[in-house]
């Protein structure tokens, strides 16, 4: 008999669910299901999805995989590697996000379907662009109901794309605190005086508040006083995807690190001999994914995937995501996937029974992971001891290329300027004392020209 194993996030929908088996990752339909899979696939809107590469292909398997008595059929969808979520991303890529909820919404009625819900975890980041994943949020459309998933759409897409482009400022960790959208009275508290000029937010923000405070059935419930209609709806639709799409990318916002390369590296000497020396790690490895940590706006990201590796970009940074993200989209590079990521305090495993969504080391598993500039930030910005950074690398990487960037470098010297000198174990010797532990050596570089040092290691000591 073969066992399987139910995916932790996928339980609350009827139609079917998410397993993996042998390594595999599957999808259920259930008999709950069949008519609408079968209108799906025999509507023709699955092919025109699957061909504009919005929805993810999947074959059908007439198998019943786990020998479940609800069991229609099992697809097996073309494999994602990594898993982001919506508070990962930067602003354009839940903007993304949004538009193509919009564009599937928009073509699914036009082939007499609709989607049932409308929440960002249901899109991945797939090959340089959002891809959406789940086949089974298709209904019948009934041209006199509204849609049903337009107060999700607003909470988890609209809402904090508004509270980001008012307010300038990252809303990522709210939108780990609200896994399900962002209540509608928490964003009218928080919008500031002039978005009430925009007509757009006075009728997704203020008038659907006002209709969640009221005492009337319908109001409660939101929906309109008259007949609904396909044009109504399809008005709807191209509303939002006009609001949506009208946010302005903000090039000229700058924050601590989105000029990092322009204005606050050592000197262009210095960039250029570093790339050679990482030029001369990427022809040792083998590896073919890596984690870039403290990638900035992505220029060893992109090295790295010049050498045909897949990579995940992370950053601290919205502007610095966001710049990487729009050099993907606009060279279609399909290897990167730039990320948000505070490496002190990463996304952790949350939601129901805190496995709902898992933590971002346990989904984000990478051959070769990347830290240049990094260290010194870690240990004198953040006070986290190299014998803790060198068994967090150990935890995470199979080989590890590194560098050190010692006291009497400038940028360390800036940063100990306005702090007491109290890290005395924060040298070389104890760097290299304490990683080596873990790694074995395949090359050692001293930048030219710098006090600083590159390292390519090998793990050598498992974790745990």
């Amino acid at each position: 008999m073969t066992t399987y194993t139910r995916h932790p996030s996928s339980f609350k929908d009827p139609s079917g669910f998410v397993f993996q088996s042998e390594g595999n990752i599957y999808r259920q339909v259930n008999q709950y299901y069949a008519a609408l899979y079968r209108q799906l696939m025999d509507s023709g809107l699955y092919q025109q999805l699957t061909g504009s590469k919005q929805l993810i292909s999947h074959e059908e398997l007439a198998e019943n995989i786990t020998n479940s008595t609800e069991w229609f059929t099992t697809l097996r969808p073309e494999a994602i590697p990594y898993i982001s979520y919506p508070y990962e991303w930067c602003f354009e890529q839940l903007q993304d996000a949004a538009l193509l909820t919009l564009s599937i919404l928009k073509t699914s009625i036009q082939h007499g379907m609709i989607l049932k819900d409308a929440t960002p975890y249901n899109i991945q980041f797939h090959k340089g662009r959002p891809v959406f994943i789940d086949t089974l949020s298709f209904n019948s459309y009934d041209p006199k109901q509204p849609w049903i998933a337009y107060r999700q759409f607003c909470q988890c897409f609209l809402f904090p794309l508004y509270l980001e482009h008012y307010l300038k400022t990252d809303i990522q960790k709210i939108l780990s605190t609200y896994i399900d959208g962002i209540p509608v009275d928490f964003v009218a508290k928080l919008l500031p005086l002039k978005s009430r000029l925009s007509l757009g937010v006075w009728l997704h923000v203020y008038l659907q508040h006002s209709a969640s405070v009221s005492t009337s059935a319908s109001a409660r419930t939101n929906k309109p006083n008259g007949a609904f209609s396909k044009k109504k709806l399809l008005d709807v639709v191209s509303h939002l995807t006009n609001i949506i799409a009208s946010f302005p990318v903000n090039k000229t916002y700058k924050t601590t690190w989105s000029n990092y390369y322009e204005d606050t590296i050592l000197s262009s000497e210095y960039l250029q001999e570093k790339e050679k020396i990482i030029q001369a790690f990427c022809g040792q490895t083998r590896a073919r994914s890596v984690l870039d940590l403290g990638a900035n706006d992505g220029y060893f990201s992109k090295l790295f995937a010049a050498h045909q590796m897949e990579v995940i970009a992370t950053d601290a940074d919205n502007r610095c995501i966001s710049r990487l993200y729009q050099e993907v989209k606009k060279n279609r590079i399909e290897n990167i996937l730039p990320l948000m990521l505070d490496i002190a305090n990463p996304s952790p495993a949350i939601g129901f029974h805190n496995q709902e969504r898992a933590a971002f080391h346990d989904r984000i598993k990478t051959d070769l992971v990347a830290a240049l500039a990094l260290i010194h930030h870690l240990v004198i910005g953040k006070n986290i001891s190299l014998p803790v950074l060198a068994d967090y690398f150990n935890s995470i990487a199979p080989e590890l290329i590194i560098e050190f960037v010692p006291k009497e470098d400038e940028k360390v010297q800036q940063m100990l300027a306005s702090r007491p000198d109290t890290f005395p174990d924060y040298t070389i010797t104890n760097f290299e004392n304490l990683f080596f532990q873990y790694f074995e050596v395949i090359s050692r570089q001293p930048v030219p020209g710098t006090h600083r040092v590159l390292y390519h290691l090998q793990r050598i000591k498992q974790p745990g």
